[in-house]
């Protein structure tokens, strides 16, 4: 499929909405496979040194 323009090749004819929003929606869902981990892992290292924290004061305590 050829196109005569940059315009018309975001338009594709009819197809453009269909296109462009499995585009969108594909890279939306990568995204997120990528960010939601990196997010997970940094609050549970956020948890972690936390715990550590208070079981070195409780430690101390004792």
């Amino acid at each position: 499929m050829a196109f005569d323009s940059f315009a018309d090749f975001l338009a594709m004819g009819t197809h453009a909405p269909y296109v462009w929003s499995a585009y969108g929606l594909s890279f939306a869902i990568i995204l997120w496979n990528v960010v939601q981990p990196w997010l997970t892992r940094r609050r549970w290292l956020k948890e972690q040194s936390a715990q550590l924290k208070r079981d070195a004061r409780e430690s101390r305590k004792s």
